[in-house]
């Protein structure tokens, strides 16, 4: 039994690619860039924004210049229309809250901006009592970087050995192999389980409900 489950959460708690597109799409537009499809960006998310942004751009036209211009644009409309078309995963309010009736610990670990992650988990899960809800701040490194997953861990009081981390990218199975814990990949969010693969997490799974019998 795990004692704490920490959870990426574009692609693994919601399906954010909607909002995240067309907010970039209204950046680049506003800098006279054109903008590209939304599934287009199921490979420009889950590094960040900065890096979201630096690959929306045209190539010739990532400069450090037009990255602030972009983020000018994007992130007051991304606040604004954030929960657009943004939505849990279906089952995964049911599977926290099931979590939280029976003691598990849980945190958040996003590459998100800190001010968008809090809005958002607040928003679409108000009755869950998260230990940490945590995104990318100033002066942290963006994940894969571990220190993200051991700021919660130290919050939860737990030994690492008792840590799930669930995610839907490369980038959250290399965290959790960078960060000691065991890793968990999920296939219904933005990348392709041969992006989970490649960092052979001990668990992959296709549905919410798989995480129930990994954890309790």
């Amino acid at each position: 039994m795990k004692k704490l489950v920490i959870f990426d959460l574009d692609g693994t708690l919601l399906d954010t690619i909607a909002d995240l597109a067309k907010a970039s799409n209204y950046a680049l537009t506003q800098l006279g860039f054109p903008t590209h499809d939304m599934k287009d960006y199921h490979i420009m998310v889950g590094n960040g924004i900065n890096r979201l942004l630096q690959l929306a751009l045209p190539e010739a036209e990532r400069t450090d210049a037009n990255l602030q211009a972009m983020r000018s644009y994007f992130v007051p409309y991304y606040n604004l229309h954030n929960a657009d078309e943004s939505a849990p995963y279906p089952g995964i309010l049911s599977l926290l809250t099931t979590f939280q009736d029976r003691g598990i610990i849980m945190g958040v670990a996003s590459n998100k901006y800190q001010a968008a992650t809090e809005k958002l988990v607040a928003h679409y899960f108000p009755t869950i009592r998260f230990v940490k809800v945590l995104g990318q701040r100033d002066g942290i490194p963006p994940k894969p970087d571990a220190e993200i997953v051991d700021e919660i861990v130290s919050a939860a009081g737990v030994a690492k050995e008792e840590v799930l981390y669930v995610g839907d990218s490369g980038v959250d199975m290399q965290t959790a192999l960078n960060g000691g814990v065991t890793a968990c990949g999920v296939t219904w969010g933005f990348r392709p389980r041969t992006d989970l693969e490649q960092f052979n997490p001990r668990y992959i799974v296709d549905e919410v409900e798989d995480i129930s019998g990994l954890v309790l």
